[in-house]
């Protein structure tokens, strides 16, 4: 029986079927959610509907950036509406049916509140941005927003761990004791400095594990889920910290910033061509017209679709190199591939996914093909 009296439908077949259904699951509610959005602007779009929306916005605010934020309120409360029951089916009917929820309905919608509250005024931020560049630099507005998205995103990195984050989560200091000395013993080989080693109470929303480096420069931390701190060895900690170690050690998080600025300006890019190109496809007179820019959001989805698979597969690769750090500098294997099983076992993750699906849509290999590299490996 799962927890707040949702009862488990999978509690009798065997694990590793628990966690294909899971996934099964969760990946179709994925799919389904991003199907729907996409579909709602199109329709939106083809239909003429956004031309009724932008001049009932217009007509009732006198400012061309009210009138913008209007409009966007209003379409994102639409899509909301569709895609609501989706999210809460999936991030809390689902959890609870495979036991992996400690939420309950009040600590859920507290926790979208809360989201909602911090990104909106980042979101109406770049908002304004983009419409002063559509109106300011014409062809090449892409170039100031995407310059902007690419600064943003390196503060919200760098004020995450100290702001934001805590509004979800209690991070405690790790006490003196064993496990701090390995962790710090590995950081000290790696010639790596952090500020802090922190618990977060992961458990209070969910029983899964994790652990990861949060932030850039001055702000970087090493969170431990409390989950993780709970229900594994100091090995098998060890041994997890030192993947995420190897992230740092092989530049990682340099060349995810790297990849993603790149990836930041060439698809804004080619989005502006898709702009221009679909104005006169559906007889839209400005690239400044409200009822266009759904448009834009069709050609950031679609340039998405066509780039995730790639970042998943260099993500994965970034993962092999960090597994084999793990085991080269902690020198325990059996204890690496423990800590993934129960890992795996935690997060109901599929260990043998079907090929197609692991190289669209995940970032990490599959945990099967993980624990065979670290068989194979020569001790």
């Amino acid at each position: 029986m799962a927890s707040d009296g949702v009862r488990d439908p999978h509690a009798a077949v065997p694990e590793s079927n628990r966690a294909k259904a899971y996934s099964r699951i969760k990946l179709a509610i994925g799919i389904a959610s991003s199907l729907i959005s996409f579909g709602l602007l199109v329709v939106f779009i083809a239909t003429g509907w956004t031309r009724v929306l932008a001049t009932w916005c217009t007509d009732r605010v006198g400012n061309d950036y009210l009138a913008l934020i209007a409009f966007a309120a209003c379409l994102g409360a639409l899509q909301l509406a569709f895609t609501l029951p989706l999210s809460w089916y999936a991030s809390y009917h689902v959890e609870h049916a495979f036991g992996l929820s400690n939420q309950s309905v009040g600590r859920w919608i507290s926790e979208r509140v809360k989201g909602f509250a911090i990104s909106m005024p980042f979101v109406l931020c770049v908002l304004c941005i983009l419409y002063f560049s559509l109106r300011s630099f014409g062809a090449q507005w892409w170039i100031p927003v995407a310059s902007v998205l690419v600064l943003l995103s390196m503060l919200l990195t760098w004020v995450a761990p100290l702001v934001i984050m805590p509004i979800f989560y209690r991070f405690t200091p790790i006490d003196e004791g064993p496990l701090r000395r390995r962790i710090a013993l590995l950081c000290e080989k790696a010639g790596m400095h952090f500020d802090g080693i922190f618990s977060f109470n992961m458990s209070k929303n969910t029983k899964k594990a994790n652990a990861g480096f949060t932030g850039i420069g001055r702000s970087k931390r090493i969170i431990l889920g409390d989950t993780l701190l709970q229900e594994f060895t100091e090995e098998e900690i060890e041994t997890v910290f030192a993947h995420e170690l190897g992230h740092y050690r092989f530049g990682h998080i340099r060349k995810a910033v790297v990849l993603g600025t790149i990836s930041t300006f060439l698809g804004l890019f080619i989005t502006s061509w898709l702009y221009d190109v679909s104005l006169k496809v559906f007889g839209f007179g400005s690239r400044t017209d409200l009822a266009a820019m759904p448009l834009l959001a069709i050609g950031v989805s679609l340039f998405g679709l066509f780039t995730s698979p790639i970042g998943n597969m260099i993500s994965r690769k970034h993962e092999w190199e960090a597994d084999a750090y793990a085991v080269q500098h902690t020198g325990k294997r059996g204890a690496f591939a423990s800590a993934l099983r129960r890992l795996a076992a935690m997060n109901l993750a599929d260990p043998e996914p079907h090929p197609l699906v692991e190289f669209l849509f995940y970032s990490h290999p599959s945990i099967g093909k993980r624990i065979k590299a670290l068989e194979q490996r020569e001790p």
